[in-house]
C-alpha cells in the first residue's frame, strides 16, 4: 500500500497538519525542518573547524553574504538578500561581528555601509577550504547534475516565495 492510501506511513512533522488534500505540503515542510537543522549544524560546525567556535548560524550568514562579491552593504542589503524581516537579529550580527574585527564599516551619510575586514575575508576562505573538502567531496555521492541541484535551488526559492505569501496573506487575518 503507498503512502498516499495509508496515512500511517506519511513522513510528517505534525500529523495533523496532514489530513487530507495536500497532505504532501507537511512532507516538504518536515523536509524542510530537517534540512534547516541540518544546514545550521553544518555551518556551525564547519567554522568551528575553519577556526571559529563563537559563530551563530545567523552570525555565519551575514559575515557571508557582507564577504559576497567584495562590495559593500547595507544592513536592508543583508536582510534583503537573507530574507530576513526583523533587522534586529541581523544588526546583533553585524555588531558582533564588527567587535570580533571580521566585518569593517564605513558611514555615507546617514548609511552604513559593511565590508568584511582582511581577517573576515580569510575565516571566509578557511570556511570555503572546509567545506569543499567535508562536503562538496561527498555529494557525488548522491547522483545528481548540477542541473538537478539547481532545479533544486529554483524549487526552494519558488516554495519560499509561496511562504512569504502566505504570511502577508496571515498577517492580514
Amino acid at each position: 500500500m503507498s503512502a498516499q492510501h495509508n496515512p500511517k506511513r506519511r513522513i510528517v512533522s505534525s500529523r495533523h497538519l496532514a489530513d487530507g488534500e495536500n497532505w504532501e505540503a507537511s512532507e516538504v515542510e518536515y523536509g524542510l525542518i530537517i534540512a534547516y537543522n541540518a544546514f545550521s549544524r553544518w555551518m556551525t560546525r564547519c567554522m568551528s573547524a575553519a577556526g571559529n567556535t563563537d559563530l551563530t548560524p545567523l552570525d555565519i550568514l551575514v559575515l557571508h553574504n557582507t564577504n559576497h562579491r567584495g562590495r559593500d552593504k547595507r544592513l536592508t542589503d543583508i536582510c534583503f538578500l537573507l530574507n530576513i524581516e526583523d533587522t534586529h537579529t541581523v544588526n546583533y550580527a553585524l555588531r558582533k561581528l564588527m567587535k570580533m574585527e571580521l566585518l569593517s564599516s564605513e558611514k555615507r551619510g546617514k548609511e552604513v555601509f559593511y565590508r568584511a575586514s582582511t581577517k573576515g575575508e580569510e575565516l571566509c576562505d578557511a570556511y570555503r577550504e572546509v567545506r569543499e573538502r567535508c562536503f562538496l567531496d561527498g555529494l557525488s555521492r548522491l547522483d545528481m547534475t548540477g542541473e538537478e541541484m539547481r532545479d533544486i535551488a529554483a524549487s526552494l526559492r519558488a516554495l519560499s516565495g509561496q511562504y512569504d505569501q502566505a504570511s502577508r496573506a496571515a498577517a492580514s487575518l
